[in-house]
């Protein structure tokens, strides 16, 4: 079961200020730890999303190097 509300941000604001003060206190710990936690994952998920990507041509070249430093060291 959903349940969809429209409250626009004046309305919450004056249903916050009815809460008791301890309420209050509780929502912004709340919102405050879910909103760090959602920065850190956002900002994890844009980083690895966001990062390079290797193309074939870069594979094949990187795999070409491994195997030639491979071959050249020293026993």
């Amino acid at each position: 079961m959903e349940l969809k509300i429209n409250i626009d941000y004046n309305q919450i604001l004056k249903l916050i200020y009815q809460l008791p003060e301890s309420e209050i206190k509780r929502l912004i710990s709340t919102l405050q730890t879910d909103v760090l936690t959602k920065r850190k994952l956002n900002s994890i998920q844009e980083l690895l999303l966001e990062g390079p990507t290797w193309t074939e041509s870069d594979i094949e070249d990187y795999q070409n190097a491994r195997n030639f430093i491979n071959k050249s060291r020293i026993a």
